[in-house]
């Protein structure tokens, strides 16, 4: 494959010999060769051009993230997982809020993940952001500051983030809800069965109406076969006629729920019209942990059954690097790799790949991945012919484009951050 040194600094090119998705260019089947043409930064149709041939290298437009928890990101040092269990994660997060997150350690957590996003390819990023008062009022200050300030390299999202049983919806959440509309953000809520929680909804959906806000929940990350609230948003959603976007991530009791209570649910969740994203990584870390245990499950939920009844389905990175997943660096090829294992995406439909493309894109309302004359040359480059050669390595010789030049690809180092990892 042609080195990132070879690319022209300048000037217009084109990529000839690569191989690209069918279902990227409207097309039916598995993996076709083609050509691309770059001109102005974007994709264009002339072909009279200097040509490299790219030796079958497969080509990709750069990534979308749309679940991620930006604010949480490498406090893992200073604040590991006891245990690894999901409750373990909540409290140590919990301490760890309470004694580090001020405006400079969260904004240079922050940053060091965007850079680390950038250069694994990802133009696009829904963080969830820790919204208990007084946090609220640090955390989306700084998050606007870096939005502002990554524009152009990476297009950002907040949603707010607290627990269903700590919301109250005509209180302190509405000042939330507040806040997160002065800074254009997205209004979210992690749902789990409480007494109340049809009312809770109604209460939430209505703070979201009369802000004109989108919504984004967690809900049912556990193996608790009771937990139901995928259905309840659903039903929720359809009784209100809420006409914003919703987006559900996690949904992992759905795995170990009777058949026929799990079709009924998604049937209202496709009615509905709900996003669903999936986070394999993080839930296979997570759920199901117990000392001394072998896990039986993989945590994630029903993506194929979904993908069946029209729902539109993506993949996400989560977590990284803190105590919910200890591991991870907000690379998206990384979450294809491990999901097409994890969720047995291959020898299944051949476009899943737009789950880490254009469905989160179509989710959040990012610009859409294309790889149509006009659009944006955002590509990356991986020096593999299919598949399989993709997905055997982790492709950190890959190329990436942005406005059709070479970006550097180094990564920062995790010595940046030492001097946070003492704690106070």
């Amino acid at each position: 494959m042609t080195d990132f040194k070879t690319l022209p600094a300048s000037g217009p090119y084109r990529l000839d010999n690569i191989t690209i998705p069918a279902c990227l260019l409207g097309q039916g089947g598995g993996l076709v060769r083609h050509a691309l043409s770059v001109e102005g930064g974007r994709l264009s149709d002339r072909r009279d051009m200097p040509t490299l041939d790219m030796g079958g290298a497969m080509v990709l437009p750069c990534f979308i993230d749309m679940h991620t928890h930006l604010d949480k990101g490498h406090i893992w040092p200073r604040s590991p997982n006891p245990d690894g269990s999901f409750m373990g994660a909540l409290e140590t997060v919990g301490a760890d809020r309470v004694a580090n997150w001020t405006a400079e350690d969260i904004a240079t957590r922050m940053d060091f993940a965007l850079r680390c996003a950038y250069a694994h390819g990802t133009r696009a990023i829904r963080t969830h952001i820790d919204s208990i008062a007084p946090q609220d009022a640090i955390s989306w200050p700084i998050f606007g500051a870096l939005r502002a300030e990554w524009a152009g390299r990476i297009a950002l999202q907040g949603a707010s983030l607290t627990g269903v049983d700590r919301a109250d919806m005509t209180g302190e959440y509405a000042r939330t809800a507040d806040i997160v509309a002065e800074h254009g953000g997205v209004l979210g809520l992690v749902t789990y069965p409480v007494p109340d929680l049809r009312d809770k909804l109604r209460g939430f959906f209505k703070l979201a109406m009369d802000r004109g806000l989108e919504v984004d929940f967690h809900a049912d990350e556990t193996a608790d076969p009771s937990a139901t609230t995928l259905r309840v948003i659903a039903e929720t959603v359809l009784e209100l006629g809420y006409q914003g976007a919703v987006s559900v991530g996690h949904c992992c009791s759905l795995a170990v729920q009777p058949e026929g209570e799990v079709y009924e649910t998604l049937d209202l969740v496709a009615r509905a019209g709900l996003n669903i994203v999936s986070l394999p990584m993080c839930n296979m870390y997570l759920q199901d942990r117990a000392s001394g245990r072998t896990p039986r499950w993989r945590g994630v939920t029903l993506v194929h059954e979904m993908k069946a009844r029209g729902i539109n389905v993506s993949f996400a990175s989560d977590n990284t690097r803190d105590p919910f997943y200890a591991y991870g660096d907000l690379d998206m090829l990384e979450v294809l790799r491990e999901a097409t294992r994890i969720a047995h995406l291959d020898h299944a439909d051949p476009d899943w790949i737009t789950a880490f493309l254009s469905n989160p894109a179509r989710a959040c309302g990012f610009e859409m991945p294309s790889l149509e004359a006009g659009a944006p040359a955002d590509l990356v480059i991986l020096r593999a012919r299919n598949w399989g050669e993709a997905l055997s390595r982790p492709q950190s010789d890959r190329i990436v484009l942005r406005a059709g030049r070479a970006i550097d690809r180094t990564l920062p180092d995790h010595a940046e951050l030492d001097h946070l990892m003492t704690g106070r």
